[in-house]
C-alpha cells in the first residue's frame, strides 16, 4: 500500500490515486511488487536533518530513500521528500511542478528497484527511466 504523508509542511495535490496507481504499475514493470512504501513530504530543513543525522551528508537534497523490504521481489521503504527543493528544481529547471513532483516520487521507487546515482553514468540511465515512466504516467 502506498501512503503519502506531511510532516511539517501543508503539501495538498491532486492526482493522489493516479499517482498511486502509476507508482505501483512502475514496481510491476521492474518486476517487483510493493508492500508498505510511505512518501513523507516535508521541508529542506527536516530533509537536511535526516541527512545529516542518517547518512552523514551535511547537504541539502530533493530525496531520501530508505529500504525497507525483507523480501526480493517486494518494495518497503519511506521516501522523504523536500517540497521546498521539489519547487526550486522545477523553477531552475523550467519545468511544470507535477512533472518534477513525479520525477521525484518515480526516482525513489527506482532506488528501491536497485537503481543507483551515483555515477555520472547510472546518474544518466536514472534519468532515462524516470523519463520513460513519465511518460506512460502523462499518455
Amino acid at each position: 500500500m502506498i501512503v503519502f504523508f506531511n510532516e511539517d509542511v501543508d503539501f495538498k495535490f491532486s492526482q493522489k490515486n493516479q499517482l498511486k496507481a502509476w507508482l505501483k504499475k512502475v514496481a510491476e514493470l521492474e518486476g517487483f511488487k510493493v508492500g508498505d512504501l510511505n512518501y513523507i513530504f516535508c521541508s529542506d530543513e527536516y530533509l537536511h536533518k535526516i541527512n545529516v543525522e542518517y547518512l552523514e551528508h551535511d547537504t541539502y537534497t530533493d530525496i531520501i530513500t530508505f529500504d525497507n523490504s525483507e523480501e526480493e521481489e517486494m518494495i518497503e521503504g519511506d521516501i522523504f521528500v523536500s517540497i521546498e527543493r521539489v519547487k526550486e528544481n522545477s523553477q531552475e529547471l523550467k519545468t511544470e511542478f507535477l512533472d518534477e513532483f513525479k520525477r521525484v516520487l518515480v526516482h525513489g521507487l527506482l532506488h528501491l528497484c536497485g537503481y543507483d546515482d551515483f555515477s555520472d553514468e547510472d546518474e544518466a540511465q536514472m534519468r532515462e527511466i524516470e523519463s520513460k515512466y513519465i511518460l506512460i504516467f502523462n499518455s
